[in-house]
């Protein structure tokens, strides 16, 4: 039986695809590409924004007309907001909420019993492994006014260290270079307390030993930090964070909005002053760190004074990447109700102007290593205006490409190399030379 993944939203879920893979194929399924014909289609939703919800349905109806007989299965955040809303979908056979991800070959087996035929399965071949995330928390009580995370994945869980390390210690023998620390709230990783202040009372060091533990773990070569709170990037966290050797020097830390009066109204627990602070921490005890974030724009009664406030701040921060992002109305959120909810040609408009800087700003950071040796780790092979390139990422996770030569592109998927940054080829993308 062949089976297709689809994941859309964060980095927890593209963990818990990986997993429900790895029990698909256990169970002696094929995996094979979402594009292509299967027997079972699972889309692993998000519902993060209403756009979101759009995107997690129109992959589920794609899917349908992929295979009219294939069995479709939607799992994850949508479908426990869709169930909460009474929502329904003919195009969608089976609904696994985020708590029967665990049980989804099981179900899905049941489910197709009375339907399984005598099929000549094609192997086929797998990715190189490079990178792979392991979750380590699950949950949120941070109730920020404009999330529906919370009421879908729960209270604040975490797993033991030895769990992490023991997983971490598999994906270092199967090959895996690079390991991505992540969950719904990791800032909270090691409590279980449901308090929004609960990881800022433990500082982080629960975190700190779990990274210590996977920094001695021989294959791994690289360990690179999912999104973090920025109440705790303090001093004396920052400080042992930088004795992790093998810690990538990107952090992604959520900002929102650069105007404290929407802040306050987002219910985030920090000014911008308090934010700039931890970035001016972390370019101390690290060398010129990727520092990543998000920022909605027209969040309600969002002000052109306000919004010119975060552009204003972007220009402070000088982030390497920003995820702009339109607000959208969330039923069952604070937010929802609130009065004086924003135009979409006015946040059409300030998303234009905002990712217009964030382009600025970013090319600028790209431009510090040009002329450098970068080590990236080496993905893929792809195609980019007719030409082909082996393309990875290096500490910092800026995508670089490198001339492919046929015959001995495998060899350098998945090893890291030293790369000569010598100018940039489209799609945002750096371009050198390896030992030159």
């Amino acid at each position: 039986m062949k089976v297709a993944f689809l994941t859309l939203g964060c980095k927890v879920n593209s963990y818990e695809t990986d997993k429900m893979k790895k029990s698909f194929e256990d169970a002696g399924y094929i995996i094979t590409a979402f594009d292509k014909t299967a027997d079972v289609y699972i889309v692993n939703t998000c519902t993060v924004t209403n756009i979101a919800d759009r995107k997690s349905r129109q992959m589920l109806h794609k899917a349908r007309k992929l295979n009219p007989d294939a069995l479709v299965v939607a799992a994850g955040c949508y479908v426990d907001s869709a169930i909460k809303k009474g929502e329904t979908d003919k195009s969608i056979d089976i609904f696994i909420t985020n708590k029967n991800k665990e049980h989804i070959t099981e179900i899905v087996n049941n489910a197709i019993k009375k339907r399984v035929q005598d099929i000549k399965e094609e192997v086929l071949p797998q990715k190189e492994h490079t990178r792979a995330y392991i979750k380590v928390q699950d949950g949120c009580c941070q109730y920020c006014t404009y999330c529906i995370i919370p009421y879908v994945r729960g209270g604040l869980s975490s797993r033991s260290e030895a769990d992490v390390v023991a997983e971490a210690m598999e994906l270092a023998l199967k090959g895996y270079k690079e390991i991505v620390i992540t969950g719904i709230h990791l800032s909270s990783y090691g409590t279980s307390i449901n308090k929004a202040d609960s990881f800022i009372q433990l500082e982080g060091k629960p975190l700190l030993s779990l990274l210590e533990a996977l920094d001695n773990i021989n294959g791994i070569e690289r360990i690179r930090l999912g999104s973090l709170e920025p109440r705790i990037i303090t001093r004396d966290f920052v400080k042992e964070l930088s004795s992790i050797h093998k810690l990538c020097p990107h952090f992604h830390l959520s900002l929102q909005s650069g105007s404290s009066t929407v802040l306050k109204r987002m219910n985030r627990h920090y000014s911008p002053q308090e934010y700039l602070n931890s970035l001016s921490i972390l370019r101390k005890y690290f060398d010129n760190p990727a520092i990543t974030t998000d920022i909605i724009v027209g969040f309600p009664q969002e002000t052109e004074e306000e919004f010119e406030e975060t552009m204003e701040f972007v220009h402070k921060a000088r982030f390497a990447k920003i995820h702009v992002f339109k607000y959208s109305r969330r039923y069952g959120t604070i937010a929802d109700q609130m009065h004086g909810q924003i135009q979409e040609t006015v946040k059409s408009d300030r998303s234009s102007r905002l990712s217009a800087l964030e382009k600025e700003l970013g090319e600028i950071y790209q431009q510090q290593v040009t002329g450098k040796y970068e080590r990236v780790l080496f993905e893929e092979i792809t195609e980019i205006d007719n030409k082909k390139y082996i393309t990875g990422y290096n500490e910092r996770y800026i995508r670089i490409a490198v001339p492919s030569y046929s015959g001995e592109d495998l060899k350098i998927c998945n090893t890291i190399q030293e790369v000569c940054i010598s100018g940039r080829i489209p799609g945002g993308i750096l371009f050198g030379y390896i030992g030159q």
